[in-house]
């Protein structure tokens, strides 16, 4: 998560980040303990007990092994002329997205934000924004969704709330007000810190409250037992409306046990099985965490259950690029890995990557032969929208705001297809001839593409949810199998510019195997227990296979 963007943007955020440090600083007197000013009435916000109330879900198990797509709502389709995209948007492209293949959503913050933007500081944790719509807007989109068999999981910010939320606002107005300790604070200046190249101590009148990320995210302080139950009573409510499930941000910064010991705290496992546990208690739900530094041990069943495989994205830019040393490590990366294990290529954060087709340059085959790669080795992957047309991102921006521009619809100059308005933010730099509308029409291109490969995927079930065995890298070449009750996947890759012979090995004996990519009707047969073929430059195979003669 980053939250500087640049040139206008930037300008205009320092501007408020500079008003608010004028409202929160000691100007002019105060010390530790003062309080509000008298006669102002302090915010109050909702903290009613919500009980379960589980609707049900007509999602099948297997929607959860299935292809993801994140999607930010304000950049993706705006139904009303304002430039900033909504819910009934997105609602209006899901017969798009089913086309696609995918079977969930994940939806970045669609709550009510202080930032205005990405969404990460949450001013209002039952609510929706109203620049996306109401929660009638909701309703409708989920009820759209399950009738196409596809859930929707939303991002919750459970480490840091806005400094605009009336917790905060009522923690910082004295050292006695109820909420105080629903947040880090400190009467002196704490030494000795420095998270992400800053101090994450930051005055008010009355004293020093912690924010990692950004002086307008102060972060909760999840060792009070009221404040997690407050968490809690929030899920219930986003689930009780049917929300499938949650991705949770930045969980590896959730306790703090001093300057020396900020992230991956071991309370920090216990915060989130007890969600796990809350979740786990409705039909057919999923969640899924965000922890760049140690993502294998918060896909483990006592944390988190699922967590994104950082570290596989760089490894798989570098692959289909056919650096030998990116190859193995993409070979190993799935080996031995949770259940839970999550794949990507790039995400709305740039510390992750640039977007794909900005890393490879747009090379349309390049494109390809990633999206097979993390499409058919994870269990499941996470498509960043715009990915499966090859959409970059903004030329005249940097940082996260590059990442995070409109999907581009059709060949409109103005709106890409995304508003009839003016866009809240800059196209993509390819939007002029990379679009949904031309790659429809165009049976060789890279979203026909991806949509055959994930029904590929869909239509062999160990591709979904098999174990992942025998990885195989040797140069430019990579090959893996995959297997579920009885069936035998093998994905043969072909990174390098020239033909390669590429190797399969620990093979079922009396092995027939079944070319599915590329179409053809072949089979192939040994009794060895290792099979050898030759690709061309840049290509890929898969294969299933079954026990015994045919």
């Amino acid at each position: 998560m980053r939250v500087m963007g640049t040139g206008l943007e930037r300008a205009q955020r320092l501007l408020a980040v500079a008003v608010q440090a004028a409202l929160l600083c000691a100007c002019g007197g105060g010390g530790e303990g003062t309080s509000a000013p008298a006669g102002v009435e302090l915010p109050a916000f909702d903290t009613t007990p919500v009980a379960k109330a589980d609707p049900g879900s007509t999602l099948p198990a297997s929607w959860r092994d299935g292809v993801f797509m994140e999607i930010f709502v304000r950049a993706y389709q705006d139904s009303d002329g304002d430039g900033i995209g909504d819910l009934k948007g997105l609602t209006s492209r899901l017969d798009y997205l089913q086309s696609l293949g995918v079977s969930g959503l994940w939806l970045m913050p669609i709550h009510p934000s202080q930032d205005g933007d990405h969404g990460y500081a949450v001013k209002d944790y039952r609510a929706v924004a109203p620049e996306y719509g109401s929660e009638q807007d909701l309703k409708e989109l989920l009820d759209q969704a399950h009738r196409r068999g596809i859930g929707v999981i939303i991002d919750y910010v459970l480490n840091h709330s806005a400094a605009e939320h009336p917790a905060f606002v009522q923690s910082r107005s004295s050292s006695g007000n109820a909420y105080r300790d629903w947040y880090l604070w400190s009467q002196q200046a704490p030494s000795g810190w420095n998270i992400y190249g800053g101090n994450p101590w930051h005055r008010t009148h009355t004293g020093y409250y912690f924010g990692g990320f950004w002086s307008q995210m102060p972060e909760f302080n999840l060792k009070q037992p009221q404040l997690l139950a407050w968490h809690h009573d929030n899920l219930r409510h986003w689930l009780n409306l049917g929300i499938d499930g949650f991705r949770f941000d930045a969980v590896g910064n959730l306790v703090e046990n001093g300057a020396q010991a900020w992230e991956n705290q071991a309370e920090n496992h216990v915060i989130l099985k007890s969600i796990q546990d809350l979740v786990a208690s409705y039909q057919q739900r999923f969640m899924i965490c965000e922890a760049p530094a140690l993502p294998l041990r918060y896909a483990q069943a006592d944390s988190c259950a699922s967590a994104f495989a950082f570290g596989y994205q760089y490894a798989l830019a570098g692959a289909v690029q056919g650096q030998a040393d990116a190859i193995v490590k993409l070979a190993q990366h799935w080996l031995d890995a949770p259940e839970g294990l999550a794949g990507f290529a790039s995400n709305h954060d740039s510390f992750a990557g640039q977007r794909l087709a900005d890393q490879l340059d747009g090379d349309p085959q390049r494109l390809r032969l990633a999206a097979a790669t993390y499409l058919l080795q994870s269990r499941r992957p996470f498509i960043y929208y715009g990915e499966e047309i090859g959409l970059r991102g903004a030329a005249q921006l940097s940082g996260d705001p590059k990442l995070r521009t409109p999907m581009s619809w059709n060949s409109d100059r103005i709106g890409a297809g995304f508003s009839s308005g003016t866009p809240f933010r800059s196209l993509a730099a390819n939007a002029a001839g990379t679009h949904v509308a031309q790659q429809e029409a165009d049976p060789a291109s890279l979203l026909h593409f991806y949509r055959a490969l994930i029904a590929l995927r869909r239509s062999l079930p160990a591709l979904q949810s098999g174990r992942y065995l025998n990885p195989n890298a040797s140069g430019s070449t990579l090959s893996f199998q995959r297997e579920l009750d009885g069936q035998r996947v093998a994905v043969l890759f072909n990174y390098g510019s020239s033909a390669s012979q590429v190797e399969l090995a620990g093979l079922p004996g009396q092995t027939v195997f079944e070319q599915h990519w590329p179409t053809r009707a072949d089979f192939i047969s040994t009794d060895s227990g290792e099979l050898s073929l030759r690709l061309p430059a840049q290509s890929f195979v898969v294969l299933s296979g079954s026990v015994g003669p045919r």
